[in-house]
């Protein structure tokens, strides 16, 4: 469809679309045309495979210059979603994980509910030819899958946030839950901090019996501690305990003075 020459106001609401190592500047330029005929506009870029800016993408996006011109890129996926509330992740087939699995549209009425609650929320997007790693999926709050045709699964990045995308239009349009008085999960760089620690005291005590097993039991534990969606007071009150736990004995109580350091 044509365009005409009378620029129309932009819709700059949503979830935030997160590309991670995505390949090809058509492929990102297309993203940001999907995006921009659905009302979303913020586009994020995990370490993009040649870099940023790319006139590809620019000459791809067909006149979504607004979320061009306004990405921003970050050196993993931990990074881009270190703000936001609430994040899926899409997958082509179910994961071996801890995770409550949704389809397209009441993902999108989920994502609604979240925006008219304040919150910030994102969807993660895999690499072309593979997808997100477990560890990346382990990341986000929930999982999105595509109710695609098994004898014939391929479906590009693009196609898969114009579905998304789509989808989130769609709820404009739809009467969803009010927002109530209830606790704002805190942003997810609360989560990987609280993980980064617990990585090291862990592997401190000789949690981890075998590296190969480590992994898969620190996605374990991280799903274990996202479902919840602690607020940013209760996983400070965790963080607290669990580093009373390493710094404190039955044999060195805290009311005794600090303990000893090596």
């Amino acid at each position: 469809m044509a365009g005409t020459d009378k620029q129309q106001p932009m819709l700059a609401e949503g979830p935030a679309i997160i590309l991670v190592e995505p390949q090809l500047g058509e492929n990102i330029g297309m993203v940001a045309r999907a995006m921009a005929n659905f009302g979303l506009a913020e586009l994020r870029l995990v370490n993009p495979r040649d870099g940023w800016p790319n006139e590809k993408a620019q000459a791809a996006a067909s006149r979504a210059d607004h979320i061009i011109d306004a990405v921003t890129t970050f050196d993993t996926a931990a990074d881009a979603i270190a703000d936001l509330n609430f994040v899926y992740a899409t997958t082509a087939r179910p994961r071996d994980n801890f995770k409550p699995v949704r389809g397209p549209v009441e993902a999108s009425v989920e994502l609604r509910n979240r925006f008219s609650a304040d919150q910030k929320t994102g969807i993660l997007f895999g690499r072309e030819r593979w997808g997100l790693t477990n560890e990346e999926v382990s990341l986000a709050d929930e999982i999105v899958t595509f109710p695609v045709n098994p004898a014939f699964a391929s479906l590009n990045i693009a196609q898969a946030v114009l579905l998304m995308s789509y989808e989130w239009m769609k709820t404009g349009d739809q009467a969803v839950r009010p927002p109530q008085a209830q606790m704002i999960p805190a942003p997810k760089e609360h989560i990987e901090n609280l993980m980064s620690y617990l990585d090291r005291v862990l592997d401190e005590r000789g949690y981890f019996r075998t590296d190969d097993k480590k992994p898969k039991m620190m996605d374990n534990l991280r799903a274990l501690f996202t479902r919840p969606g602690f607020s940013i007071e209760e996983l400070a009150v965790l963080r607290g305990v669990f580093s009373s736990l390493e710094k404190f004995s039955p044999w060195k109580p805290r009311g005794s003075g600090a303990p000893e350091r090596d």
